[in-house]
């Protein structure tokens, strides 16, 4: 917990990467830590290797105290980050040392503090209603008493951007008051998050010629340029960036940390990471995803489930050749895998490169993969869509190649009835009538919609005959309308996406139909039969 500088990266404490998700990224909308939370991101993050962890505001938020006080007590090991409080300088008028914020960054007992500082001559005078002369000694005055007590000491200049265009003198002598009483860095923020690429980097590599000082960047997302943007001043001289996991932060958020991580190592050659982390990027950025509860980015670069996703066939005549030509780098780097998704955009080598994703030989049954890709197309035409039921498709190739996944069960009916009684409650109650294991079962259930009273009542037909069906669990189900011809609203095809797990994989099967129930049933079915293949295959 004494740790003030970066271990086990290649490039040391030459250049941080300074992640601060649990202060600035938890003010996203949404977004709640508790400091269980908190901890578990603090030991992924440190597990992923990044330099600098800004745990929070200790002496201003309850929750960011607490984490701090456990952090001290032993709860939160780091083996590669240093510890980071953040906080404001003394208020305008007083003395550091009895401030009782500064105290507060000072008990937190973080070997590492960033301060935070009003860099913009308009904020300075309308926001804290002083003079450039108090805020630059705030500033010294802070920072000297920090270092003083052996804190190293990062200063945040709040609006430096804004402020530098409109006051360079003012915004360059609170950076001078930094460094000077001992800052070891000075963050050039772009608070508001309204900076573009080549101004950022006309900007940095103008204080870093005039200064000499240690520069650092913190770009917000309000363009959709953080990344862009942090990229930019690392080339102009920053050698400190700061960033938040997966961009959480206010508004539009933060410059992502994990696209920030792959672009400084494969594309800038800076080996930011220990040796063999970069490969965790995906597992970390989904993993604080899971904690923060919201839904991954599929298409967030280098780690989204979609970042190197192909879709259209002439994509994937080229991968067939050499995968390099449609990625921009190999997958596995960061932990990502390659798919190609089957569409009504897809060609012969799409439909190849997938059935060689479930181990099968396409090419060499090209009468077999000619029927497929026509199957595929001509239901896709009718509303199906296989890009995201890889479950669905699997099975359909292997009809086509005559390996039929033995359904665990036929049906030879099914009926489903909604009672509305007068106090307004709605019950549904489905029978099905089945044949499996040689016998005819026919059961009956209630729901508490029509696909959830089908659902029980196939369960209950299905359960003394398939031991691992208790395994299986429908995690999500989704409906889309789809218009047809002269179909539209209630009269439109239904496309249904049921997501299964049996907690040790997941799949996702589809059904289209004019009927939501059939939809739903036939997305059912394959989820059982896909799950019944799998049983098998292990056999």
């Amino acid at each position: 917990m004494t740790r003030t500088t970066p271990a086990g990266t290649p490039l040391g404490d030459a250049f941080h990467v300074y992640d601060t998700t649990l202060r600035d990224g938890a003010q996203r909308e949404g977004i709640s830590y508790s400091v269980a939370d908190k901890l578990k991101v603090a030991r992924l993050l440190d597990g992923l290797g990044v330099g600098f962890i800004e745990g929070g505001w200790p002496g201003a938020l309850p929750t960011d105290t607490e984490f701090f006080a456990r952090a001290a007590a032993g709860e939160l090991d780091l083996k590669h980050a240093a510890l980071v409080a953040f906080g404001s300088t003394r208020r305008a008028n007083t003395k550091a040392h009895e401030d009782p914020q500064v105290r507060a960054l000072l008990d937190s007992q973080a070997p590492v503090v960033t301060l935070v500082a009003k860099s913009d001559r308009r904020h300075i005078e309308l926001a804290l209603r002083t003079d450039v002369d108090e805020a630059a000694a705030m500033v010294a005055d802070t920072v000297a008493f920090l270092t003083g007590e052996g804190r190293r000491v990062f200063l945040d200049a709040e609006h430096f951007f804004d402020g530098y265009a409109f006051d360079p003198d003012t915004a360059l002598r609170v950076l001078d008051a930094a460094a000077t009483a001992g800052a070891d860095v000075v963050v050039l923020c772009d608070t508001n998050g309204g900076q573009l690429p080549l101004g950022i980097a006309d900007t940095v590599g103008e204080v870093v010629a005039r200064t000499g000082f240690r520069v650092g960047i913190h770009c917000q997302d309000d363009t959709s340029c953080a990344v862009a943007n942090s990229i930019a001043a690392v080339q102009a001289g920053a050698t400190h960036v700061q960033c938040t996991a997966n961009g959480y932060g206010e508004r539009a958020g933060n410059a992502d940390l994990f696209p920030v991580i792959g672009n400084l190592v494969t594309k800038l050659g800076k080996d930011v990471l220990p040796t063999g982390a970069l490969a965790e990027l995906t597992r970390v950025s989904h993993a604080v995803a899971e904690i923060a509860n919201i839904a991954p980015d599929s298409h967030q670069a280098y780690v989204g489930s979609s970042a190197f996703a192909h879709k259209a066939g002439l994509h994937a005549s080229a991968i067939k050749v050499d995968p390099e030509l449609y990625n921009h780098i190999d997958p596995g780097v960061v932990g990502n895998d390659m798919r190609v998704l089957v569409t009504e955009m897809a060609g012969r080598a799409s439909l190849e490169l997938k059935g060689h994703e479930f181990g099968l030989d396409l090419a060499a049954r090209p009468e077999a993969l000619g029927s497929a890709l026509r199957r595929v197309k001509e239901m896709e035409a009718r509303g199906w869509s296989f890009e995201a039921a890889d479950a669905s498709l699997e099975l359909l190739l292997r009809a086509e190649l005559d390996e039929r996944a033995q359904a665990p069960f036929s049906l030879e009916s099914y009926r489903v009835i909604l009672d509305h009684s007068m106090d307004g409650t709605v019950v549904s109650e489905a029978t099905v009538k089945v044949h499996v294991a040689g016998q005819r079962v026919i059961a009956t259930a209630e729901g508490t919609g029509p696909v959830h009273a089908l659902d029980a009542a196939l369960r209950r037909a299905l359960a003394p005959h398939l031991p691992w069906l208790d395994e299986v669990e429908l995690t999500d189900y989704k409906v889309r309308i789809i218009n047809r011809g002269a179909a539209h609203g209630t009269d439109a095809v239904t496309r249904v996406l049921v997501e299964s797990s049996d907690h040790e994989h997941e799949w996702t099967t589809v059904g289209v139909h004019g009927n939501i129930v059939e939809a739903s049933w036939l997305a059912l079915c394959d989820a059982l039969a896909h799950k019944a293949m799998r049983v098998t295959a292990t056999v």
